[in-house]
């Protein structure tokens, strides 16, 4: 069975989505937008709920996909601190936000994500990291800084459409997520696991 019957078939017994992550997810496919989709999407929102999580950094949030599955899970009181250096996503992503009314739970803050972590205090409960992939090394000493004891890095992309299995590709970002990958499982500030869930996801819990 190949990898790709079985995404399909997990998207086929996948619950249909709310009306407002119906739109996002039907934005993204015809504007060609990389988004998490649903399977990682109902991912973070378990993660959020199972670590009771309430203050959620993003390190690259597009337009808000991820961002609403983690305000639905942390509900009223949770803060979900957004980055992206394209304002019109920032735009973009208030309208959506505003439709599902939670708005007044979102920060968004437009500029370079790893420049703006530098301005941040912690602690966190969850990060999620789906920046440059060229730029994923850098990602692992911000995440340590403002990740509280036990808190989650979550990282999109490791396997990165297979990429990552050609020993011989020297393109900046496969290089950046192969190093990524190393890195974080040799750091002893992290306990790390993969996922194959579409497109490879990185838990790692901060020890």
């Amino acid at each position: 069975m190949k990898f790709e019957d079985i995404d399909a078939y997990l998207h086929r017994v996948t619950p249909k989505r709310d009306r407002i992550q119906a739109a996002m997810e039907a934005y993204a496919r015809k504007n060609g937008f990389p988004i998490i989709g649903p399977l990682v999407g109902r991912f973070l929102y378990q993660m959020a709920l199972a670590t009771k999580a309430k203050n959620i950094l993003e390190l690259g949030s597009g337009y808000g996909y991820s961002a609403y599955w983690f305000a639905r899970a942390t509900g009223p009181k949770g803060r979900i601190v957004m980055t992206d250096a394209d304002d019109g996503n920032c735009r973009r992503a208030f309208q959506y936000f505003e439709q599902g009314k939670i708005e007044a739970r979102l920060d968004y803050m437009v500029g370079d994500a790893l420049d703006l972590a530098g301005q941040l205090d912690g602690p966190f409960d969850i990060i999620l990291n789906d920046i440059d992939k060229e730029d994923y090394p850098k990602v692992i000493n911000v995440a340590a800084r403002l990740l509280k004891p036990g808190g989650l890095f979550i990282t999109d992309n490791v396997i990165w459409s297979g990429r990552v299995f050609n020993s011989s590709s020297k393109d900046a970002s496969t290089r950046g997520v192969k190093a990524f990958t190393k890195k974080l499982y040799a750091d002893r500030r992290f306990f790390t696991t993969i996922l194959p869930l579409r497109d490879g996801i990185a838990v790692a819990t901060r020890v």
